[in-house]
């Protein structure tokens, strides 16, 4: 913990130039990118010792308020200031205590019954590490490249980062990859201890060079809201617009909508994806009567 806190903090004090932090531009060539510590210290209003041990990794202890004037020194956004007082409160000795619940591996009756009121939207939900734990069926037909990976279950950043098909699913593949890395490393603040993350981070740095830079870069990031853009095999291009949103009812539950403008390409190619999904769905039910009646007269 102490290696990610001085890390992170060492990272964003190095993109943040004197100019940027309202400090007067000098001449000459400075030794390191970006503040110095020193001058992290004077705009948070501590120490320069106070500030060095901070960047040590020592952030137990660290009250609220010297955290919020250190993450305005450093231009930190909404996502990164979270991602610190996480780290903060995973430095304390009563973390593991104070652990949050663990996610549900599976959803209740009455979250797929939400899922499957809404026929025309693809929609899902996922816990922190991107595990895809319940679908509707236009969410399933959506995704269908994710869910042909055999392994259970789905995971949105494995696919993105182990597939090679996801190069040709995902149109803005950099930002995607970019931000699942982000998103996974804004988890691993809120649940340090998570041995299944833990598993997925290795699995992923292990066997993939892109996720291991991304991983390095320590960037975080919020997936609220936007638009994602995809390639779908069947259906062609897609711009959806998607929210995000935490189930109250499921700790570490989110989620996932995707809807189109109405009288737009991406409205005409859902329904045309509709279609293909109640085609698919009837041929696989006839296919499953076939093989039961197949079994039956032997």
């Amino acid at each position: 913990m102490r290696g990610e806190i001085r890390e992170f903090l060492s990272s964003r004090r190095a993109r943040i130039t004197p100019e940027q932090a309202g400090l007067p531009a000098y001449g000459g060539n400075r030794r390191v990118a970006g503040l110095r510590r020193e001058e992290v210290a004077m705009l948070t209003g501590v120490s320069v010792d106070y500030y060095v041990r901070l960047e040590r990794g020592n952030l137990a202890g660290a009250s609220e308020s010297v955290l919020d004037a250190l993450a305005r020194t450093l231009q930190l956004d909404d996502a990164e200031h979270e991602y610190l007082l996480n780290l903060a409160r995973a430095a304390g000795p009563a973390r593991r205590s104070a652990a949050r619940p663990r996610a549900a591996a599976t959803v209740r009756p009455a979250v797929q019954q939400i899922l499957d009121a809404m026929p025309e939207a693809p929609a899902w939900v996922r816990n922190g590490r991107h595990d895809i734990l319940a679908a509707n069926t236009m969410g399933r037909a959506l995704y269908a490249p994710v869910f042909d990976d055999p392994r259970r279950p789905t995971n949105t950043t494995r696919f993105t980062y182990l597939n090679p098909a996801a190069r040709e699913f995902w149109r803005d593949y950099d930002q995607i990859a970019n931000d699942a890395a982000a998103m996974l490393r804004l988890e691993a603040g809120r649940n340090p201890h998570d041995a299944e993350l833990i598993r997925l981070v290795g699995e992923l740095s292990t066997q993939s060079e892109l996720f291991r830079e991304r991983w390095a870069s320590r960037d975080v990031v919020f997936h609220r809201s936007g638009v994602k853009r995809l390639r779908h095999p069947v259906v062609g291009d897609l711009d959806l617009d998607y929210q995000s949103m935490e189930l109250p009812g499921e700790p570490g539950l989110v989620l996932n909508v995707y809807t189109a403008a109405a009288g737009s390409p991406t409205a005409d190619g859902l329904r045309l994806l509709a279609t293909w999904a109640a085609t698919s769905l009837a041929e696989a039910a006839a296919g499953a009567a076939g093989a039961d009646a197949g079994a039956e007269a032997r």
